[in-house]
């Protein structure tokens, strides 16, 4: 048996062309594009590469983008007073503040300085609290992006068992939200789990989000199992052979065993993007009180 490959850059390509279909929309009726802001604070590298991608996309789908690039040295204090402006800004549909920000920033401080109803990343208090009480507030990107893929792959997913492995804020834990919403049967793993192998192995549907290449192992899947790899971490360089890009799943062996995968890069990554887009119209729209397209 060799899994099915769940081709997420296909389905984030496909995505932002329904976005900027939506978008076209909007300006048309009701003359106006939404609007995402999207702030760098310092110069990490794979941050640079991630916020150009997101300012391409949103150019791309027809969006106005706006980009603040601050020092290293900016304060917290600078920072929060940008956020201020940006919430009051009306053209301003979604605000993005690029993490990881610099160790003398509080993040928890600066997400949520952002208003809820701008926070297009989903990771404020107000919005983590209403996808916990099934309430209708803007979602976590990564986890929307994951739950998207899986409806599209396996349709009504009322029933399953889902196993998730790590507990972070940004995917585990609105993840396990998501698919409790979509009536299945979650289970949240980590670090301190016992018997973490016995737990995976119970899952109709896996989700590895830890940061640990190829942590996830064939034994740890069951038969005919979908399994979708959150993480992306980069392998260093073998002999003459340069470092490679690969998940939290062992790839190579796990697809013998389940019946659908996400790939490493080319899975989950483009949907992250792809579900900002997305958050950014559905807040455009849910400010200005009008119906929002389908997208």
């Amino acid at each position: 048996m060799s899994a099915k490959l769940i081709d997420g850059k296909a389905f984030a390509d496909g995505l932002i062309k329904r976005v900027g279909v939506a978008v076209s929309k909007l300006n048309n009726r009701y003359n106006f594009k939404p609007g995402l802001a999207v702030v760098l604070v310092g110069e990490n590298p794979a941050s640079e590469v991630y916020v150009k991608n997101k300012i391409l996309q949103t150019e791309k789908s027809g969006m106005v983008s706006i980009e603040h690039r601050l020092p290293e040295t900016t304060s917290e204090k600078e920072l929060l007073a940008l956020v201020k402006s940006l919430n009051e800004d009306d053209k301003i549909d979604g605000i993005l503040v690029q993490l990881p920000l610099p160790k003398h920033i509080n993040e928890n401080a600066v997400i949520n300085s952002i208003s809820p109803s701008k926070d297009v990343d989903g990771f404020s208090i107000p919005n983590v609290g209403l996808l916990s009480t099934s309430g209708e507030g803007l979602i976590p990107c990564t986890p929307l992006g994951c739950l998207l893929l899986l409806q599209d792959h396996l349709g009504d997913l009322t029933g399953k068992n889902a196993v998730i492995i790590g507990r972070s804020n940004i995917v585990g834990k609105p993840m396990a939200q998501l698919l409790i919403k979509a009536n299945c049967t979650v289970t949240i793993t980590h670090s301190k789990t016992k018997n973490l192998e016995g737990e995976c192995k119970k899952a109709d549907i896996l989700v590895a989000a830890i940061g640990s290449p190829l942590f996830v192992k064939k034994e740890w899947v069951k038969n005919g199992a979908v399994v979708l790899d959150v993480g992306i971490n980069r392998l260093p360089p073998e002999g003459d052979k340069k470092g490679r890009l690969v998940g939290d799943v062992d790839f190579e062996n796990v697809i013998e065993i389940a019946s659908a995968i996400t790939p490493v890069p080319g899975g989950v990554g483009p949907m992250t993007i792809a579900c900002l887009l997305r958050n950014t119209v559905t807040a455009s729209c849910k400010r200005r009180n009008i119906n929002e397209p389908e997208m």
